[in-house]
């Protein structure tokens, strides 16, 4: 089928023109290959059992009428623009034909022109011209505009001649410019209802090449809540990926809804996101899916806040967009959305930023139930598993080799127990001296932070004085809403 379809252009968008009389001449061309391209399609259709498929077969049609007017009107390779003629084919119209014969001979029939009414005005200085604005004229310079024949009608007065048209000169020009194209396409109706059966057929084979050459599966879809996806890739990182891709699971039901994902900068954690939220999206347009095996309930929207973007002319920072934007999932998810969230917070400062993601997390968890891919370096967001029923914790792994790192692009279950990202830092070319100041004082925070937790003797000691105390009361048995341990 794709190769039937290789040589259709777009069809619904050269209708449109049409429609508006906007239409080129080449998309006339592109109109009749295509629809010279239609019965092949349809045959190649024919003993297709699937409901879809017949009915787009049955959208189809031939129109050979349209085919054989545009093959009659239209030039094999007419001009770019209507104005520079050479559009309507040779033969299709007697007048049109005539038409170019005159403009074809103008000079000749200007010619025996001016030589007739020198001879019959007696004026020797008489000539012929034309030009854009004013068309055709007979040009007599100013002293013998005297004796000019009654029947000669004044044009225009230039600096030193007069002009002049004939009613004979006036026909003549109005057959030379006045050709227009008068064929236009009536049957738009039919041909749209063409064009989008067309459209629909090209995108099934699209995704049915797709589906053979990269070795998709077909999805499960069923009624109860549940994203279950096995071997799940992305599409377009495994095609262009220099390293081999690696394939991972996701499991969502109604007891687990949240995972919280951590793992290094480049670990692949928006990886894992887009590519469950692209393999929900190819299944619910009716396509199979790269996984090995993929099962999905209903969906109802895909909500997503990733990456960092300003919209600095309406006054809006990049933390006032991911805000607006984590507002809207706030308001609008239901049980039956999947939401992916990356890196919440991190537009302001630590304690805020970390505020905000905990207390997002624990609402979408508690109230909307949604399932979520929740991406965070907020490790203390890890705790959430252990307080909210239906969250749990991920990570994607990476190891140090020498002193660079590795990332294994794997998933797995519990949370990741560091980020490296002075190793990525590293990677990208920061200078190994701004490195190794960055690891020295790295080294001293640890170390007052492991000495603040050995100073309380229990969990509310260590509540009164860890570095984020809120959030130790927060994960406190009975502790009270997010809003009033902030407050």
């Amino acid at each position: 089928m794709r190769g039937h379809l290789q040589g259709v252009g777009d069809v619904e968008r050269i209708l449109a023109r049409v429609a508006l009389r906007s239409a080129r001449p080449r998309d006339l061309t592109q109109l009749r290959s295509s629809l010279g391209a239609l019965p092949a399609a349809r045959a190649a259709l024919d003993g297709h059992d699937a409901p879809l498929i017949r009915e787009l077969r049955g959208r189809m049609s031939d129109h050979e009428d349209v085919v054989a007017l545009l093959t009659a009107a239209i030039a094999a390779e007419p001009a770019a623009l209507l104005r520079d003629g050479e559009v309507i084919a040779e033969g299709y119209d007697g007048e049109l034909d005539e038409l170019r014969r005159i403009a074809t001979h103008t000079d000749e029939f200007l010619l025996e022109l001016e030589g007739r009414e020198r001879e019959r005005t007696g004026l020797s200085t008489l000539k012929l011209g034309y030009n854009r604005v004013q068309g055709f004229f007979i040009e007599i310079p100013r002293r013998d505009a005297e004796r000019v024949p009654k029947d000669y009608v004044r044009r225009q007065t230039v600096k030193s001649a007069e002009r002049f048209i004939t009613e004979e000169l006036k026909r003549f020009e109005d057959r030379v410019l006045g050709a227009r194209d008068k064929a236009l396409i009536d049957a738009l109706g039919p041909l749209q209802v063409t064009a989008g059966a067309l459209a629909e057929l090209d995108s099934l084979a699209a995704l049915a090449e797709r589906a053979c050459v990269l070795e998709w599966t077909r999805p499960e879809l069923i009624a109860e809540a549940r994203l279950t996806i096995e071997g799940g890739r992305h599409p377009v990182v495994e095609r262009f990926s220099d390293a081999p891709f690696v394939p991972n699971d996701l499991a969502l039901d109604a007891d687990r809804r949240m995972l919280i994902i951590t793992g290094p900068n480049m670990g692949g954690k928006s990886t894992y996101m887009r590519q469950a939220a692209l393999i929900v999206l190819l299944a619910h347009l009716g396509s199979y899916v790269p996984a090995e095996r993929a099962v999905l309930g209903p969906i109802d929207r895909i909500f997503t806040r990733i990456g960092a973007a300003d919209d600095l002319a309406g006054g809006r920072s990049t933390f006032m967009v991911e805000m607006t934007e984590a507002a809207n999932i706030l308001h609008n998810a239901t049980a039956r959305s999947l939401i992916l969230l990356d890196e919440i917070g991190r537009g302001t400062s630590t304690f805020d930023g970390l505020s905000l993601a905990w207390a997002m997390a624990r609402d979408i968890a508690s109230r909307v139930h949604a399932f979520t891919l929740f991406a965070t370096h907020y490790f203390e967001l890890t705790t959430l598993a252990s307080e909210v029923e239906g969250c749990a914790n991920v990570h994607l792994d990476a190891t140090e080799h020498g002193d660079g790192i590795v990332f294994l692009h794997a998933v797995k279950d519990g949370p990741a127990n560091r980020s490296y990202g002075l190793q990525v830092a590293q990677l990208a070319g920061v200078p190994a001296g701004v490195i190794g100041e960055a690891r020295r004082y790295l080294e001293a925070l640890e170390t007052e932070r492991d000495r603040q937790r050995s100073l309380g003797s229990g969990r509310e000691a260590s509540a009164a004085q860890s570095e984020l105390p809120l959030f130790a009361a927060a994960q406190a048995p009975g502790a009270a809403a997010a809003e009033d341990v902030l407050r």
